[in-house]
């Protein structure tokens, strides 16, 4: 069986905490629970209440952590009155488990250049 060439790993700045190097990914764009977790080498359980503490801290700087829902691939639910941050585990309208996962985004955000 042949595995595919995994892209390597970049370790995160010794100094940079957990949530910074998180936050540094939203910024970005959106992305996985799956990928921050493999990006900050973090289990995946763990990110999700990262995400909720991220989501109360950015109310005081003026940004957002804006969520776009999971959504089923069998019927096409989107899961748009969720607010945890876990994927969803079945459709409840066809009961599928096919689910894409929500993804999370930063939005206005600012750069700050240091002085």
């Amino acid at each position: 069986m042949k595995h595919k060439p995994r892209k390597p790993v970049v370790p995160r700045i010794a100094q940079e905490t957990t949530r910074q190097a998180i936050i540094a990914l939203l910024a970005e764009g959106p992305v996985s629970a799956k990928d921050i977790s493999i990006a900050v080498h973090l289990p995946e359980k763990e990110v999700s209440s990262h995400l909720e503490h991220i989501r109360r801290s950015l109310h005081s700087t003026g940004a957002v952590l804006a969520v776009t829902p999971a959504e089923c691939r069998a019927c096409g639910f989107v899961f748009a009155k969720r607010e945890r941050m876990t994927p969803p585990g079945k459709c409840p309208v066809c009961r599928s488990e096919a689910i894409d996962d929500p993804l999370f985004s930063i939005l206005g955000m600012q750069e700050h250049e240091p002085d």
